[in-house]
């Protein structure tokens, strides 16, 4: 059997140093922003043959004043175009310049974002993620009600919480990185990712708890706590991570060969999930023997 708990300190080192460095990446250069998020145009263009280049496609517009300029294939020869200008005058100019080429290519639509409800976009994905946040809170507390010896049923749930900030502080840590370095832009698909990282890692962190639960129930009041803690994450770590391994590889295809559209969306998860599973078992269950250990510390 590992001993898993005995590691803890390390465990905490890694993380709080991946933390420390993901906040100061996210305080020093920030996010880059999607037009979701900060308004603009999107136009989709099919072409009736070969399909130009993102280079090609960006050279046409060498005339036209595009600020914030992405574009992404999208499938059936077709293009998006996103930049923050939302001027009809810069769309007419921005469509001229493709079809001076190609005058094959079909303008399929022209979708505009105004700012102001990006801001609004803004505001409500933050509310989603701290609603999310606080009801796995609660629910797990509730959960865990008939555990309340020897840690309070709602420290499974402030352990839960500290484990998916730690998960999601990291992965928009790594985008502030790839924002910097290489232009990745955020925008709804990646709130979407979030989310659904803050399900799947609180997903394993809860069978985790449940098996500590059991084993509290059925073991010897005699037997301590971090053995418990210990033997619960032996029984279930191999699960956890055959689990996320086939999640893992199922998203590795996805961000290889499911296209531009969904690829950051597919390497959100990717990272995520990674450090959920990580988290589910060195983090969260940790945090319960580290609280415990101080309860009975400050009683003495």
């Amino acid at each position: 059997m590992l001993n898993i708990i005995a590691k803890t300190k390390y465990s905490y080192i890694f993380s709080v140093v991946l933390t420390i460095l993901s906040v100061l990446s996210l305080l020093v250069w920030g996010l880059k922003y999607d037009i979701d998020f900060t308004g603009g145009t999107m136009m989709e263009v099919k072409f009736a043959n070969t399909v130009p280049t993102n280079q090609e496609i960006s050279d046409l517009f060498a005339g036209v004043r595009l600020d914030s300029l992405t574009i992404q294939a999208s499938g059936n020869n077709s293009v998006l175009i996103r930049y923050a200008a939302e001027d009809d005058k810069v769309n007419e100019e921005a469509w001229k310049a493709i079809n001076a080429k190609y005058q094959d290519a079909t303008q399929l639509r022209v979708d505009f974002v105004n700012s102001s409800v990006s801001k609004e976009l803004k505001t409500k994905s933050l509310n989603a993620l701290g609603l999310a946040i606080a009801g796995i809170m609660a629910y797990i507390a509730w959960a865990f009600r008939k555990v309340s010896r020897p840690v309070e049923s709602w420290k499974y749930g402030a352990g839960a919480v500290i484990a998916l900030a730690h998960d999601i502080i990291i992965t928009t840590g790594v985008f502030s990185l790839l924002g910097h370095f290489y232009g990745i832009k955020v925008g709804i698909p990646f709130i979407a990712a979030l989310l659904t990282i803050l399900g799947f890692s609180v997903h394993d962190t809860i069978v985790v708890y449940d098996r500590t639960r059991e084993n509290l129930l059925r073991g010897s009041a005699k037997e301590p706590f971090a053995q418990v803690v210990n033997r619960s994450l032996n029984e279930t770590m191999v699960r956890s991570i055959n689990t996320s391994m086939t999640v893992i590889v199922t998203l590795l295809a996805i961000y290889l060969f499911g296209g531009a559209s969904i690829k950051y969306f597919s390497l959100a998860l990717l990272v995520g999930v990674t450090f959920g599973t990580y988290s589910s078992i060195f983090i969260a269950s940790a945090l319960l023997v580290t609280s415990y250990n101080l309860t009975v510390k400050y009683r003495k």
